[in-house]
């Protein structure tokens, strides 16, 4: 059964240090933890991975998130409800604000955790910047299937 990844990008609207981004932390631990009750099968730690610049202009800290989930819908679940989709909301107490256009995300299926890498995320995310979305990399508006036929997320 196939596995789906997601990876996210932005930017810090503060430094680290900064009371905003430590609430920002706070927050992302209670979501995580949510997220580990939810279908969440593996967290790839973003420490020393070179940061593609043209992914996300702005002058913040980025932030990088790389996840691998049970399943489509267990992944939209999760990221549209509890703490999560109230961290959604606030983010722009914590997130600079998205040029126009910008992708903040992108979605992929997996056979395999140990095929998941930030190279592979890069790879799917600069993909869906320059084709759109497509079974390769594709977005919660346009979903596909692990045989890549279109899918309605329910």
């Amino acid at each position: 059964m196939a596995l789906i990844s997601i990876y996210t990008v932005g930017r810090l609207n503060h430094p680290y240090d900064h009371p905003a981004s430590r609430e920002f932390y706070q927050v992302g631990n209670e979501v995580y933890r949510q997220a580990t009750k939810s279908g969440l099968i593996e967290t790839f730690s973003p420490e020393g991975v070179p940061f593609p610049e043209e992914t996300v202009k702005g002058k913040g800290p980025p932030i990088l998130t790389l996840t691998v989930w049970r399943n489509l819908e267990s992944l939209y679940r999760f990221t549209y409800s509890g703490q999560h989709i109230q961290a959604l909301r606030d983010r722009s107490k914590w997130i600079e604000p998205y040029p126009e256009k910008h992708l903040s995300y992108v979605v992929w299926w997996t056979e395999k955790v140990k095929d998941v890498s930030w190279e592979e995320a890069f790879k799917r995310y600069n993909y869906y910047i320059q084709h759109g979305p497509t079974s390769f990399a594709f977005d919660f508006k346009h979903t596909f299937d692990e045989n890549g036929e279109r899918f309605l997320i329910k």
